[in-house]
């Protein structure tokens, strides 16, 4: 054997011995390896309710509104009141919640809205929030001033922190005591003994296991029975104090219909230009969660109906393909996923669309 294969058969020996030895160190003989300081300090970015881990740096209220307005307003709208898929985070806190540290609207049966500064108590927890999962289609994007910006603008709009406030690692903890639910929190609830913190021992709930006398083939009918369904109303047609939450729809179910003679499928081009029924388009949109990223009239998350009718007048075809397979890049960078309703409610509601998305 020459020098030369001798070296190289020696380097690759070593090379297999160091790493057997860095595998079995972990605890797993021949599974994966210990990850690395940096590896972990990648991961390693949350921040607790004592603010450790908060990394250093600063950011304006003018600072955020840019920065909102940019990548945050089209899910929260400008002002925090959200559209109708996410939930309002501005409202329903007052000049004297801010002194107590306890928001009154929590307490009233009437108020039907439970916005984010009502009722988060931790100001680390809505920093946290911010840095690793907004904006939701590009999640640890924003850099450290504009996650200070964005924080310090919501609490602006919360009339929390006054239009020329700058937030930073250093007077954080003095905002902390500025959140209007910051008193909102317990642990006197002892889920977790720990005298040192709640005084108590003893969960205030104990329960034995049992496993005699259980029920068997339970099925799961109906999420409300159907004579409560509409007993306020159908919530799906009603507008929130705060923000433009609705509800499921809870209109009553419509009586069953006699069974048809079956019929013969009729071809594509007649089922297109065929009238279409817009109350059973939107019931289909309502069940499979099409309006979750999409209205009527103006963008949520996705274009608006009267947006896809007038780009794609007449083509029932094509809608009912993009459907069905899904596709970005058309109406901006957020992709629509595949959809899983069948060909027929699929070709439904294209050919609404098609028609013109009309009422």
């Amino acid at each position: 054997m020459s020098r030369r294969v001798k070296a190289i058969a020696t380097v690759m020996m070593a090379g297999a011995a160091t790493l057997a030895w860095s595998q079995a160190k972990g605890g797993f003989p021949g599974i994966g390896r210990d990850a690395t300081p940096k590896e972990v300090a990648a991961w390693d970015i949350d921040v607790r309710p004592d603010f450790k881990g908060l990394p250093p740096g600063s950011g304006s209220v003018a600072k955020g509104q840019e920065v909102w307005e940019g990548k945050c307003a089209s899910c929260h709208g400008v002002f925090g009141e959200s559209n109708q898929v996410f939930s309002p985070l501005v409202g329903g806190t007052t000049a004297d919640d801010i002194k107590t540290g306890h928001v009154a609207s929590l307490k009233r049966t009437d108020y039907p809205a439970r916005t984010t500064l009502m009722k988060v108590s931790s100001l680390s927890t809505l920093w946290d929030y911010i840095n690793r999962a907004m904006p939701w289609s590009q999640p640890k994007s924003l850099s450290v001033e504009e996650v200070y910006a964005v924080t310090a603008y919501l609490l602006n709009l919360g009339d929390i922190l006054p239009a020329d406030f700058t937030l930073s690692d250093k007077n954080i903890r003095e905002v902390q005591q500025r959140l209007p639910n910051r008193n909102g929190i317990t642990l006197d609830h002892a889920l977790w003994p720990d005298t040192g913190l709640t005084g108590k021992s003893t969960p205030d709930v104990v329960a034995k296991a049992c496993m005699k006398d259980c029920a068997v083939d339970a099925a799961l009918t109906s999420t409300m029975p159907d004579f409560a369904r509409n007993a306020h109303g159908n919530l799906a047609e009603q507008n929130r104090h705060v923000g433009a939450q609705r509800g499921i729809n809870t209109a009553p179910p419509k009586a069953p219909q006699a069974a048809a003679a079956p019929a013969k499928e009729a071809p594509a081009a007649v089922v297109a230009s065929a009238a279409v029924d817009a109350g059973q388009v939107q019931a289909l949109m309502q069940k499979n969660n099409c309006v979750a990223c999409h209205a009527v009239d103006r963008r949520v998350v996705g274009p608006s109906w009267s947006e896809i009718a007038g780009k794609h007048h007449g083509k029932t075809d094509y809608i009912a393909a993009k459907i069905r397979s899904g596709g970005s890049g058309v109406w901006g960078a957020i992709p629509m996923p595949p959809q899983t309703l069948g060909d027929a409610e699929a070709r439904q509601i294209a050919a609404w669309l098609a028609a013109g998305a009309s009422n």
